[in-house]
């Protein structure tokens, strides 16, 4: 934000006889720019007595062209140990080995946390008060301490892993903000459920976007170092050297982690296995089960399992469930599944200030980022600035580069590598500034991202056509999660120029309840203020 020189259970019951294998498409587009969030206290739901729909009667419109969405791993939500050394966790791991006492007795010593009692059907689950309250191996626990540094389980984690983990491994449905710890949960559910003597997929996990794909696929392989797990990230390459899925061996990897049009395809040109498999999982669910989402291919992967494996469990993680969806998911898992939701009055953008700047022109908007918001913020972490369209992001890269800056911009029309390379340099902090489609609104974890600026308000896909703009809640509640993460402080800009983004952003505040203060487009004592206010100067 300087102006820098610019350079550079093994219990299952025996499958069904195999039906005839149904041959799918071509992979889809891994492009889009559309996404989703929310925050707030989880609330646990006993499972309803919604009505049971057989995943082989949901209907797939065969002839609807697959959506240019993303291909992106979200939120890791790992809230790093400060309070216990290091040899703390392993003393506390070693007396609940060598002494065989209860794991939740040894933690008393430590820690307290209250026990909170969740019933769904007829199965209660008591929450984990400590990750050994779970019976992981010691491997695993390892993962947990010492490569993940995690220090006890989240509010998420302590309700949702017992249900994941323990008979009778019943589908979930589970609604959680940015940084909660979902993904430790459907990472962790899936490591404690692979046999490492089968070199077979036993765990398929499914996301939006390659970038979310390869950050799931990362933060697998730390947390199951020890545990000799392997796994394959199955995402589109651009490589020559790449060996085409039709010539490849077999996958033999124990956890797959991929986006839909990849995995659809190794599915087709059976090179992914699924008669083993024993946990299902969707990150970004509310995305992938979506009409203007991945709705026909995660279909088409359910139904493919469903032929092999019909007590395959069914997770779905998603920070953001609108009723639609909501609806529609619950049919697509078993009757008996649980659930939690976070209530829509619950929802809260307190994590991070929001601010909103009027100007009078889109030149307007370059300049307040310019003179006043890289002028201020310069020192205070890395930024990510979104825009609607690939056009804005062109557009503003270039005036931004001109102006001396060393930004880099980010969007689905990229080559895959091109767009791994960015995202690998913005998370090493050699960029401080990365200007984005929606490809990283969901799922990005960066914790240095203490800014962000929406350069353009998200607006509904549906706006494009009916015009009638009706803003894309979920898509700005993931925005804004990427600033503060892991409880770092943190602020967004919205800037706005015409009547539209007048009408958007009020529709944003009352919907979310929230106010958000003006700050004045040439007052430097404005973004000072607000900058303070937000624990970002001093």
């Amino acid at each position: 934000m300087s102006e820098p020189a610019a350079t550079d259970d093994k219990t299952s019951s025996p499958p069904p006889p195999p039906a005839q294998h149904k041959s799918w498409a071509d992979e889809a587009d891994d492009d889009a720019e559309a996404a989703n969030e929310t925050t707030a206290p989880t609330t646990a739901v006993p499972s309803s007595s919604s009505p049971s729909l057989n995943v082989d009667e949901l209907s797939i419109d065969e002839n609807k062209k697959p959506p240019k969405l993303l291909d992106d791993p979200e939120d890791s939500n790992i809230q790093a140990v400060r309070s216990l050394s290091l040899q703390s966790r392993l003393l506390r791991l070693a007396i609940s080995q060598l002494l065989n006492f209860s794991s939740a007795r040894v933690y008393t010593f430590l820690t307290f946390v209250d026990s909170v009692q969740v019933t769904s059907g007829d199965t209660p689950y008591t929450s984990a008060a400590t990750f050994e309250d779970l019976n992981l191996s010691a491997e695993l626990l390892r993962g947990l301490y010492v490569e993940m540094r995690f220090q006890k389980p989240s509010k998420i984690q302590a309700i949702s892993l017992p249900m994941i983990l323990n008979p009778p491994h019943r589908d979930l449905i589970a609604q959680a903000h940015n940084g909660s710890g979902k993904t430790t949960c459907f990472v962790l559910g899936m490591l404690s459920r692979v046999d490492p003597s089968v070199q077979a997929p036993q765990a398929l996990c499914i996301c939006p976007t390659r970038e979310l794909a390869i950050q799931n696929t990362e933060v697998l392989r730390k947390m199951g170092k020890h545990t000799g797990i392997s796994s394959e990230c199955a995402v589109p390459t651009d490589s020559r050297d790449s060996l085409p899925i039709q010539k490849r061996e077999p996958i033999k990897a124990q956890v797959v982690i991929g986006t839909p049009g990849t995995i659809k395809k190794w599915i087709s040109f059976k090179k992914l296995g699924v008669t083993r498999l024993k946990i299902l999982v969707f990150d970004e669910a509310d995305q992938m089960l979506a009409e203007d989402g991945f709705k026909d291919d995660s279909l088409r992967i359910m139904k493919e399992i469903e032929k092999f494996n019909s007590s395959c469990q069914v997770l779905l993680f998603s920070a953001t469930f609108n009723d639609i969806v909501k609806n529609f998911v619950e049919r697509t898992v078993k009757k008996d599944h649980n659930k939690l939701f976070v209530k829509k009055e619950e929802l809260s953008l307190d994590a991070v200030k929001q601010y909103k700047v009027r100007c009078p022109d889109e030149l307007s908007k370059i300049e307040v980022i310019k003179d006043y918001i890289f002028e201020l913020g310069e020192n205070v972490g890395q930024t990510i600035i979104f825009v609607r369209t690939r056009q804005s992001a062109k557009m503003l890269h270039k005036s931004l580069v001109d102006m001396g800056y060393e930004v880099t911009s980010i969007q689905g029309a990229l080559d895959h590598e091109e767009r791994d390379k960015i995202v690998k340099e913005f998370r090493d902090g050699l960029t401080q500034v990365l200007i984005s489609t929606d490809v990283l609104a969901r799922g990005f974890d960066q914790q240095q991202v203490n800014l962000v600026i929406n350069y353009d308000l998200p607006i509904k896909h549906t706006a494009e056509y009916t015009r009638e703009f009706e803003p894309d809640y979920e898509v700005y509640l993931h925005r804004v999660g990427r600033a503060g993460r892991f409880g770092r402080k943190g602020a967004v800009f919205n800037l706005i120029y015409d009547e539209k983004d007048e009408r958007l952003m009020s529709k944003i505040e009352n919907h979310f309840g929230t106010r958000v203060s003006e700050v004045r487009e040439k007052s430097v004592e404005d973004y000072k203020a607000a900058l303070k206010e937000a624990g970002l100067l001093q």
